[in-house]
């Protein structure tokens, strides 16, 4: 019963991670909506400017094929409805902050993705938002779970 419990999971986790769209013409995404995302730490508060990747197609594609990251800048994919993910790095030369973030707007975990790496990352619980910063980012700037989220 238990192989048969561990194999709906990982069916059913299979479905929640981002998949790599047909072709790579797509991808990177270019055009998204920018929006500001506040973290407020014990070390203050931070800006970063996110790109929103709204629709599916958009997620899927995600920061694949992208090899550089402006300074203070991010990505944002909202979970509609929210619910409990994992993300990977299949296609992505950057290393990544892989930050989760509660309906209530508070950091769940940071999860820290290597370039090109098919290992899922979950998320510690239900998630409204996934949010991408440079790696690093996230200890630069204390982020730790419980922290607020302000999109």
């Amino acid at each position: 019963m238990n192989s048969i419990r561990s194999a709906a999971f990982l069916f059913s986790l299979a479905a929640l991670v981002p998949l790599a769209p047909a072709g790579a013409a797509t991808c990177p995404n270019s055009g998204l909506r920018i929006v500001p995302v506040a973290f407020q730490t014990a070390k203050g508060r931070f800006v970063f400017k996110v790109e929103v990747a709204a629709t599916a197609e958009e997620q899927a594609c995600g920061m694949m094929f992208r090899d550089r990251m402006a300074p203070g800048t991010g990505m944002a994919f909202p979970m509609r409805p929210p619910r409990a993910t994992g993300f990977w790095m299949e296609n992505t030369p950057l290393p990544l902050d892989i930050i989760y973030v509660s309906a209530a707007g508070r950091v769940l975990n940071v999860r820290r993705g290597q370039p090109y790496s098919r290992e899922v990352l979950n998320s510690a619980g239900v998630t409204a938002d996934v949010i991408e910063l440079a790696a690093g980012e996230a200890e630069r700037i204390g982020l730790k779970p419980g922290d607020r989220v302000r999109r």
